[in-house]
């Protein structure tokens, strides 16, 4: 029986940490419970998931649905889509069966890239090799999440760029049914002799066809959209995130049109230590005032009151009620007050 791989290239970046990359788990487990189901999709369909951050890995390898189980994601630092589509085209390389005398090949790889940042490395070797390579061997469906992705990089890759709007819980259902139903008629396309290549109708709501025409090149390796920081646990020493999005505000003077930024508090997010091997091996030294950030939560591992205190290290961490307080990056103790003004902390790219 041919063979049809599907890919999940799926952004795991910091901005991705909390509901979003919980909804995701979700859907991918709601998608394979689905497919099992389908006397097509069962007897052709195979599943990779692949995740990407500052580094990529293959989390679940090229496997039949029948033995395929939805994996828990990581989260790591920074959108590194170049060693994302490295590891993709790596994977491609090593699973893909060609056609020979004595066999037929798998029918071309569907891949869906799910993103909903900027990349923050530089993806113009790994786009050169794609398209050298992969771009007519395989098809590639690339989703910008709430329309926040450089939708120009996405561009290079393939024609079929869609924005997801993912404004609610409906929307992820929705979204997700979408993808169900994109393989289920590619698995009966090809049990038809046909392209096997046949996504689903799009609502042009929850789901609609972006206009490339009308792109820009976004050349920051920050997703300003944004600001994330890195903390640790005093108590159990585990890292944890604490997450803010963009908002822009009008000016007082309205006559003027002006505007300025800052960044509300989404929340304080545990994660696991693998965040560091998944993040940026680069140095990056980002920078934010803590007047910019709006909010500040508690601490998502112990439960203290302060989730948001900055040692001499410039590390961030939690604090307590005790008179003194340990750093658990440098293990200074100190004591620890409230001051007047901003001051700068480190965020991470997003």
């Amino acid at each position: 029986m041919r063979r049809l791989p599907i890919y999940f290239l799926i952004d795991i970046s910091e901005s991705m940490v909390g509901e979003q990359i919980q909804k995701v788990e979700d859907g991918m487990a709601t998608i394979i419970k689905s497919i099992k189901t389908d006397p097509y999709a069962i007897e052709t369909v195979w599943i990779s998931i692949i995740v990407f951050a500052g580094q990529a890995k293959t989390i679940v390898p090229l496997q039949e649905i029948v033995s395929f189980y939805p994996p828990k994601f990581p989260i790591g630092g920074g959108t590194s889509l170049g060693n994302g589509l490295g590891q993709l085209m790596f994977e491609l390389r090593k699973n893909t069966v060609k056609t020979t005398m004595d066999q037929k090949g798998d029918w071309k790889p569907i891949i869906f890239l799910m993103t909903d940042g900027v990349p923050t490395d530089d993806t113009s070797t790994a786009i050169s090799e794609w398209k050298k390579n992969w771009q007519k061997g395989a098809n590639l469906v690339a989703i910008s999440f709430g329309g926040e992705a450089d939708t120009n990089v996405l561009s290079e890759l393939t024609d079929n760029v869609l924005n997801f709007n993912n404004s609610n819980e409906e929307d992820y259902k929705k979204f997700f049914k979408w993808v169900t139903d994109s393989i289920k008629t590619s698995s009966v396309s090809v049990e038809n002799n046909q392209s096997g290549f046949e996504l689903a109708k799009i609502d042009g709501d929850t789901i609609s066809k972006i206009d490339l025409s009308k792109t820009s090149k976004n050349k920051s390796k920050l997703d300003s959209n944004y600001a994330v920081l890195v903390a640790k646990c005093q108590n159990t020493k585990r890292p944890y995130l604490i997450k803010y999005k963009k908002l822009i505000n009008p000016s007082e003077i309205s006559e003027l049109g002006l505007s300025t930024q800052s960044y509300r508090l989404v929340g304080g997010f545990q994660i696991d230590n693998n965040y560091f091997e998944l993040s940026d091996s680069e140095s990056v030294n980002n920078r934010i005032n803590s007047e910019e950030l709006i909010g500040a939560p508690t601490c998502p591992c112990c439960g203290n009151q302060f989730g948001f205190a900055m040692c001499q290290c410039q590390k961030i961490h939690c604090i307590g009620q005790e008179e003194k307080n340990t750093c658990p990056w440098c293990g200074m103790e100190g004591n620890y007050g409230f001051g007047s003004g901003g001051f700068d902390v480190n965020r991470t790219q997003g």
